[in-house]
């Protein structure tokens, strides 16, 4: 529940979630900090989608995700986004991606250092050759960011993993295992799209200062959950007015009340 400007950084993650279409969330947390994401967002119900919780006790990998979400996933596919992770901009991208039905797909954004995240490397021909997890010598400038698509092999292909040095699952292990099956496709964020990774003191300063500069420019709103669940048509004008009603007198509360007068189909569209 760290804060992002206004409002909490796992907003911004599950905003980018249900603007691709999805309605079955899972978070997953320690045992420290889930209470309070679930006191918080409940279950989804005021939002049109529903969210479980599940904790991982210990941080033994992203990639362990999937298995402790096995049984949520069930034979489904699944969509990953690391909650320290903003995207801003126009997100067909996702949606395309939401939309292949066999492989992973990945994305590359291009970094001044890539040296601290994961890295895909490119051919000639345009398609990904390898990926390295926090190379000390990159072989590029296209970092992964922190947002995959999988298909329904994924919870049998995780419990082929083995540890790494780290003494965890690497999702860069596994993208890895797609890599091989020649199932893995990456997809380049154009130079207009912002990822934004705030798991330092310094990015979480700068993304504050991001947010708040759009924000202020338009006078709209970025991840404002309640005003993406009625554009994307999880609940209607009379649920959001529900929700209005509930809440305290403040300039979020104007806010909602301005886009429920304008109905779902009114306004750009909500980004990121």
């Amino acid at each position: 529940l760290m804060p992002i400007y206004e409002k909490h950084m796992i907003f911004y993650p599950l905003a980018t979630l249900m603007l691709g279409g999805l309605r079955e969330v899972l978070i997953i947390s320690t045992p420290k900090d889930l209470p309070m994401l679930e006191d918080y967002l409940g279950d989804g119900a005021h939002l049109g989608i529903r969210i479980e919780y599940a904790e991982q006790p210990k941080p033994e990998g992203i990639a362990q995700a999937f298995l402790i979400g096995a049984k949520f996933l069930g034979d489904s596919g699944a969509s990953l986004i690391l909650g320290d992770n903003i995207f801003y901009g126009k997100l067909d991208f996702y949606r395309e991606a939401l939309a292949i039905e066999r492989g992973a797909c990945i994305f590359a954004y291009q970094v001044r250092d890539p040296q601290r995240y994961g890295v895909v490397e490119f051919g000639a021909d345009g398609k990904a050759i390898s990926l390295e997890e926090k190379p000390k010598q990159p072989k590029s400038h296209f970092a992964v960011p922190g947002l995959y698509v999988y298909d329904n092999q994924v919870v049998d292909l995780c419990r082929r993993l083995r540890p790494s040095w780290r003494n965890e699952l690497e999702i860069t292990d596994l993208n890895l295992l797609y890599l091989r099956q020649n199932q893995l496709h990456v997809k380049l964020l154009s130079r207009g799209m912002a990822w934004l990774d705030t798991g330092t003191t310094t990015t979480l300063l700068e993304a504050s200062n991001y947010i708040a500069t759009i924000e202020h420019r338009q006078g709209l709103k970025i991840a404002c959950l309640e005003e993406v669940a009625l554009r994307m048509g999880f609940i209607t004008q009379n649920d959001l007015a529900r929700i209005i009603d509930k809440l305290p007198h403040n300039e979020y509360r104007d806010y909602l009340r301005m886009v429920c007068d304008e109905g779902p189909g009114v306004g750009p569209e909500p980004v990121g």
